[in-house]
């Protein structure tokens, strides 16, 4: 989970603030440039982001993931308060 939400947390800097370097983004988050990296490598490997000579800035597809992603969140948000009522 902390991967995760390591991931979207760069996603939405970059979506704000972008184009952002790997210091700024250690810098923003507090996390290591090595675990900044891979975050990086994870997002440009699924079409997220792209890297650009001042830094990663997004693709189209981010917009797109983040709306289906809230709806992902949502539906299971849904299934665990179901689950917690049935206990």
């Amino acid at each position: 989970m902390h991967l995760l939400e390591r991931h979207v947390r760069m996603l939405k800097i970059i979506r704000d603030d972008g184009p952002v370097g790997i210091i700024k983004l250690a810098e923003k988050t507090g996390f290591p440039q090595h675990k900044v990296r891979y975050s990086l490598r994870i997002l440009e490997e699924t079409g997220l982001i792209r890297p650009s000579p001042r830094g990663a800035v997004v693709t189209d597809k981010a917009d797109e993931f983040v709306l289906d992603f809230k709806d992902l969140l949502q539906e299971l948000e849904s299934k665990i308060d179901g689950l917690k009522h049935m206990l």
